[in-house]
């Protein structure tokens, strides 16, 4: 495949957004302040699909341990080193080179080793991994059934894909775009809410492109909770899913 076939998911505009938030992305008072919170919850989502996946032991300290890990739309980082931490072999990759600038600042701190990129996810030759994750990136991407057939084509049979994304409902229209926004909680400009995907709508994607969903999960929102794992999936959810057995990338 030449240069001029790859295909092309980057949405430049979006890039430059992100990218002009790098030296910010660890602060977790910053503008990434949301992705911190929402860290911990997506974490508690990705182990027990990896246990249950791979038939892991719950209490394994390193259920990533000879695993391949590619975390597509990585930012700074902030899930590759938690990834990297349960002993998965990590790569991340990103569209914005001031993301991955400041991803490899951070982990030259941490004592981990992480493999980074910068640029389309087709012209890294990355080859293909046991698990692949992708948090809050498809609403911000050109063409996302192409992006969904890239991430499948990483994806190693017997692999996971771990995905999260807003939903595009008249409640995350509100709290998500208008008040998070007009409130400072993210940054102006993040969210296109025409761009969000409903779960049955990227169910049918991941369908198109030979995936079977396994598990769903909202995440929610409540003043006694904070950010948890929820039935309700009105503002954001996650997934994991698996090639049907059929299917080759």
């Amino acid at each position: 495949m030449t240069n001029a076939s790859l295909p092309t998911t980057i949405n430049a505009a979006e890039a430059a957004h992100f990218g002009a938030l790098a030296a910010e992305w660890w602060d977790p008072k910053g503008s990434s302040a949301m992705l911190h919170r929402l860290n911990p919850v997506r974490l508690r989502f990705i182990r027990t699909a990896i246990d249950t996946h791979f038939g892991g032991d719950a209490k394994a300290r390193y259920p990533l341990a000879d695993k391949t890990v590619l975390d597509v739309g990585c930012g700074a980082g902030l899930l590759c080193e938690p990834l990297a931490r349960l002993g998965g072999n990590v790569t991340g990759v990103d569209a914005a080179p001031e993301n991955i600038a400041a991803a490899k600042a951070h982990v030259a701190l941490s004592g981990l080793t992480i493999h980074y990129c910068a640029g389309e996810i087709a012209a890294q030759g990355l080859g293909q991994f046991d698990v692949v994750t992708c948090m809050e990136v498809i609403e911000h991407v050109m063409d996302p059934a192409a992006f969904i057939n890239e991430l499948v084509r990483h994806l190693r049979p017997g692999g996971l894909l771990l995905l999260s994304t807003p939903n595009r409902t008249a409640a995350s229209r509100l709290f998500l775009v208008e008040a998070a926004e007009r409130l400072g909680q993210v940054p102006r400009g993040t969210h296109d809410w025409d761009k969000f995907l409903t779960p049955e709508e990227l169910t049918a994607l991941l369908g198109d492109a030979g995936l079977e969903v396994v598990d769903m999960q909202g995440i929610a929102f409540s003043p006694m909770s904070g950010l948890h794992l929820s039935d309700n999936m009105a503002l954001n959810y996650i997934l994991s899913a698996r090639l049907r057995l059929t299917h080759r990338p």
